[in-house]
């Protein structure tokens, strides 16, 4: 049995999607409530000043791990030259990545480019290679992409960990059917990441239905449950401005999911549940 507390990752993605989630993240490390974000590097609304109210957070002790949050579906336009397929000069639209993925119809070399444009804009921009690699709306599982993306990584972030979306087997509720398809996808991209010698975490947790219904600070507990020691478990806090709402049905939720990680309620559930966040130096990061 395990003595002491686990220590978890509590990562924010999609800073760089607007100025109001922007702040909600910043925010958020600040005040220590949560320990990592992933960066849209491909976003329109992530520039240099962003980037650098970002990474003045962790001057001096640091406060968080940066993450690249690789980007390939619409509303959002590739970073390389070439790229395709696109509709109307933008990525495709989720379930068309996925279906073109699935059939194995995607150009891997074009993926493998754009990726590693993404995360060379990374290192320019920040002087570093990432903390570690995910991918939004879970790209980077999918048939196809996964190799690609791997490959880019162990090249080119060597150093980095990788986000598996597979949850712990104790205690895994089968009627969540997205977490469920998350913990297919995950199994060979564990296999294939275990080959290449590229480091990921150990569990997962964070999905829930995106719809007005949800209630946050009720569904962030389970997620909790049975998190092991180095687990990552992924958020989406911000403020919903103009920008957001142009290119990210998730508005209102965002604006929930910020008050909750603010809130005194918070700090209890992790205590209650003998849970702290890890130490972005990399000490506690338990990947496998």
């Amino acid at each position: 049995m395990r003595s002491g507390p686990r220590h978890i990752w509590l990562c924010a993605d999609d800073y760089g999607i607007s100025p109001g989630v922007n702040a909600g993240i910043r925010k958020l490390i600040l005040h220590g409530r949560i320990n990592a974000t992933s960066i849209m590097l491909a976003s329109p609304h992530f520039n240099s000043n962003e980037a650098t109210a970002l990474d003045t957070l962790n001057s001096g002790e640091k406060r968080a791990g940066l993450g690249l949050h690789v980007t390939l579906t619409a509303p959002f336009s590739p970073m390389s030259a070439d790229f395709s397929p696109l509709r109307n000069g933008r990525f495709l639209s989720l379930n068309d990545v996925l279906r073109g993925a699935v059939a194995r119809r995607l150009q891997s070399e074009l993926l493998i480019t754009e990726i590693a444009t993404q995360l060379g804009a990374f290192i320019d921009v920040f002087g570093r290679p990432p903390d570690f690699v995910d991918g939004h709306q879970h790209v980077h599982l999918f048939p196809q992409i996964r190799d690609a993306f791997l490959r880019v990584v162990a090249q080119g972030a060597p150093e980095a960990w990788v986000r598996q979306c597979g949850r712990a087997k104790v205690g895994r509720h089968l009627h969540d059917r997205k977490a469920l398809t998350l913990d297919v996808l995950s199994v060979g991209f564990r296999r294939k990441a275990k080959k290449l010698g590229v480091k990921f975490n150990p569990g997962f947790a964070g999905t829930y239905d995106f719809n007005s219904r949800a209630n946050f600070e009720k569904i962030f507990p389970r997620f909790l449950s049975s998190l092991p020691n180095g687990g990552l478990v992924m958020c989406h806090p911000g403020f919903a401005d103009d920008a957001l709402k142009s290119l990210d049905s998730l508005t209102t939720l965002r604006e929930h999911e910020f008050a909750f990680l603010s809130s005194e309620a918070f700090l209890k559930v992790l205590a209650d549940h003998g849970v702290v966040l890890a130490r972005p130096t990399g000490e506690n990061r338990g990947a496998a």
